[in-house]
């Protein structure tokens, strides 16, 4: 064992702070422990959504974002968020790559194509994000073409019309010009069914599709026939000798999410490619990505991941501390691989105890205790045995049982966790340790809309954040899921590494 403390770091997924009421499902449940933690003076409130934890301003929360932010103890920055950020500051129009793509595309006399998911769903790709592309086209003096690829998925069937009538004016004012349309049911393929990408493919590089001259009439006539935007066939504006992509041209494809992206990227550059026969290849000056969607691809990225190095799970292991993550399936992945930066493989001298949910029940609100208890013994055994500096443990039934919208079932969820929770800060207590205690995000705390209807989604609300030793809390302060872990550093007396921008919550 090491000088430091041992440390049990318990997070309860999915408890937001909220004020009473009749939807708070944390409120309504007999929760004496937790009642009495939450009340005592320093606990501190965090911010577990929006620009906080990495995503776009009013954006909730996930378990996903929530583990990763409190693992690398600083914002992780998620890629929809980097970009628009990247707008405001000016960075974007002077990234390497799209400098690069741009200038070899205007050596040769050729045309940027911007192909991607002309959608605000923000799931794949954001329809912002092509008008600063189609301006920083302009500014290069590079001729620009849009490939727009209709969504229907993340937005609704039918509103690629109202997705056309915000482009057109971007068009007007940067002389770009919209090229051709087609269903990402054709283009955004993940699973290799390649007989439906070649049929994009031969849109964009042969010119094959039904020839329109109006986008808002094209996509009229093709909803009256029950041909929703997903699904839409392709349709060609341009002369097809104008709208294919032609020797000199460059390519950047503007999604930012990788699974339904990296089909049609390689099918651009992979010499061995034999998906389907692509016909005679144009010379291209240049083909890139917004962001990386598959190691093995050649094509340049805008804007690559973000090295997550010096992560607490990292950390403790450098220091030649022994550590446990536990936790029941449905947040095993949570406190591993999101709590460690992404990493899949444990660090040296770190354990993991991998508790499975129940499987008798088709929804958790027809057992809302889950594994929480199975969980806690393990858990205790774990502590008690000594071996572990540093305990990483998540409870998963106020998120799990709140996603059913279910309020009675939410409230036994809560109360099974307080149950847990009095018998964890025993052991805790009696071993001389400190507990810290908080949540990923909000949900449970919030089951009923303002409709009255069931509330099945997360919040924005904020987290508790309590670190208590020898019964009594450490005053902390307000702050954001990713300075709980330099907090902790700090109450050790290990120095917080720069790579760990969050703050000491401390007073």
């Amino acid at each position: 064992m090491s000088a430091v403390k041992p440390t049990l770091f318990l997070i309860l997924d999915g408890y937001g702070l909220a004020p009473a009421g009749p939807g708070n499902a944390a409120s309504l449940a007999h929760t004496p422990t937790l009642d009495r933690l939450f009340s005592m003076p320093g606990m501190g409130r965090l911010d577990a959504s929006g620009r906080q934890v990495g995503l776009p301003s009013g954006f909730i929360g996930n378990s996903e974002v929530g583990h990763l932010n409190i693992g690398a103890g600083r914002i992780v920055y998620q890629d929809m968020t980097r970009i628009d950020m990247a707008i405001e500051n000016g960075d974007l129009f002077k990234n390497p790559v799209l400098v690069d793509l741009l200038e070899k595309t205007r050596a040769r006399g050729g045309r940027i194509h911007f192909c991607g998911l002309l959608s605000d769903g923000g799931v794949h790709s954001h329809i912002n994000h092509l008008f600063a592309l189609l301006e920083m086209a302009q500014k290069e003096g590079v001729p620009a073409l849009v490939h727009a690829f209709f969504d229907g998925r993340d937005t609704p069937p039918c509103s690629g019309i109202d997705y056309v009538a915000r482009l057109e004016p971007e068009l007007e004012k940067t002389g770009a010009k919209l090229a051709d349309m087609v269903g990402r049911f054709y283009v955004m393929d993940r699973d290799k069914h390649w007989e439906r990408v070649e049929v994009a493919w031969n849109m964009l590089v042969h010119g094959k599709g039904d020839r329109i001259s109006s986008p808002t009439e094209a996509l009229r006539a093709a909803y009256a026939e029950g041909e929703t935007d997903e699904f839409l066939k392709p349709r060609i504006l341009l002369d097809p000798s104008e709208s294919v992509i032609r020797n000199g041209d460059g390519v950047f494809c503007f999604n930012f999410r990788a699974d339904r992206g990296r089909e049609l990227v390689r099918a651009l550059t992979d010499p061995e490619f034999t998906g389907f026969d692509r016909g005679v290849m144009p010379d291209m000056a240049g083909v890139a990505s917004m962001t990386s969607y598959e190691s093995t691809l050649t094509a340049p990225v805008a804007f690559t991941k973000d090295n997550l190095d010096k992560t607490m799970g990292e950390l403790v292991s450098s220091m030649g501390m022994k550590q446990l993550r536990i936790a029941e399936t449905e947040k095993y992945a949570h406190v591993t691989y999101f709590f460690s930066g992404g990493r899949e493989a444990p660090f040296e001298n770190e354990d993991r105890i991998l508790v499975e949910s129940p499987r008798d029940v088709a929804t958790y609100d027809l057992k809302p205790q889950m594994s929480a208890v199975e969980v806690t013994d393990k858990l205790i055994e774990a502590w008690n045995s000594g071996k572990y500096d540093f305990v990483v443990c998540n409870l998963a039934n106020p998120d799990m049982v709140g996603h059913t919208g279910v309020l009675e079932a939410a409230i036994k969820a809560c109360e099974t966790v307080d149950a847990c929770v009095a018998r964890i800060e025993k052991a805790v207590m009696d071993k001389g340790g400190i507990l810290c205690i908080t949540a990923d995000h909000g949900n449970v705390e919030k089951m009923v809309d303002e409709e009255g209807r069931p509330q099945t989604a997360h919040t924005l609300n904020q987290t508790p954040f309590l670190i208590v030793e020898g019964g009594k809390a450490h005053p902390v302060g307000n702050g954001k899921l990713g300075d709980i872990m330099p907090t902790i550093l700090t109450l050790w007396g290990v120095p917080v590494p720069s790579e760990m921008t969050g703050s000491n919550l401390l007073v």
